[in-house]
């Protein structure tokens, strides 16, 4: 079936997840959150961190960022089992970031959170480096049922 070109097809929450970690400017984020929400009645937050493997993981601090901005942006509300997901969904992502890495390496990175009340996609973007000539471009994705 052909869509006519008036007609915007939504993405789906996996690939907007990712546009959204991928944004370089806070002008351009907002300009895509805007149009997920206007668009296609999405659901979407953004968050930047930054720190070590044992400062980010073993900590909680990721896994707290992402919660604290899925709450402040209405992404999800506080509830037991959208809780549950989004700690999965975080988890899933984090796998890919986190794999093959030293302990001690140093980590920049942008998360993505879409959600159309159904399904939820968690999207993480980075750089990670034990120095700066060696540094790592890293992404990881992760989707749960709401």
């Amino acid at each position: 079936m052909k869509v006519p070109l008036t007609e915007k097809v939504r993405p789906s929450l996996e690939r907007s997840a990712i546009l959204l970690a991928l944004t370089e400017t806070r002008e351009e984020e907002e300009k895509l959150k805007k149009s997920f929400v206007e668009s296609f009645n999405l659901r979407c937050g953004v968050t930047e961190i930054g720190g070590t493997v044992a400062n980010l993981q073993h900590t909680g601090k990721l896994t707290n960022s992402v919660m604290a901005t899925a709450f402040n942006t209405g992404v999800i509300p506080k509830e037991d089992r959208k809780i549950h997901a989004l700690i999965h969904a975080t988890l899933e992502a984090s796998n890919s970031i986190f794999i093959h890495t030293n302990s001690n390496a140093s980590f920049a990175l942008k998360v993505g959170l879409v959600t159309d009340s159904e399904w939820l996609a968690v999207a993480i973007y980075g750089r990670s480096s034990l120095h700066p000539l060696l540094e790592h471009a890293r992404v990881g994705l992760g989707v749960m049922h709401l």
